[in-house]
């Protein structure tokens, strides 16, 4: 059976990061887009991500031009913009697709993992977030409106854990 660890994807420099390096570490990843509504939800993932990343969270942001063609830049360029902007200091990766068949084979399975409302398995907007246990294990998927503050418990939860 596929685990989370089992997976490598490609940093914003194309370096694969496996996700075995993170393993007994609590995952936040969040499909991201610079252009969107909800765009200044990076502020909140910054926040929480240097309020608990010393306990053991890993932010773990992945670009995506597939809702609205909110995310048209290139890496350079959306690095550039969230530090500049955000002062994001969590991972970027490559821009991916997060639905069809294209979609990467992490949220292939994250999706499978943690469906959404109704058991829909399509992510439907930029911002969905997906939070993972120190054991490997999808805790829970977030719709995009939920601003991270709004899972500071969880969080701490499966930190404490």
């Amino acid at each position: 059976m596929t685990t989370i660890y089992d997976f490598q994807p490609r940093l914003a420099n194309e370096q694969a990061l496996p996700l075995e390096q993170l393993r007994g570490k609590v995952l936040l990843i969040v499909n991201t887009a610079s252009k969107c509504g909800f765009t200044p939800q990076y502020n909140g993932l910054e926040a929480i991500h240097r309020q608990f990343h010393a306990r053991g969270l890993e932010v773990l942001a992945f670009p995506c031009n597939q809702f609205g063609g909110q995310e048209p830049g290139n890496a350079e360029e959306i690095g550039a913009f969230c530090e500049k902007n955000y002062g994001v200091s969590f991972p970027l990766f490559a821009k991916i697709d997060v639905n069809g068949d294209q979609a990467d084979p992490l949220f292939q399975y994250l999706k499978k993992e943690a469906p959404g409302l109704l058991g829909s398995k399509a992510i439907k907007w930029n911002f969905t977030k997906f939070l993972v246990g120190r054991d490997g294990k999808v805790f829970k998927r977030y719709a995009p409106q939920t601003r991270p503050e709004e899972i500071v418990a969880d969080i701490e939860a499966l930190l404490a854990a």
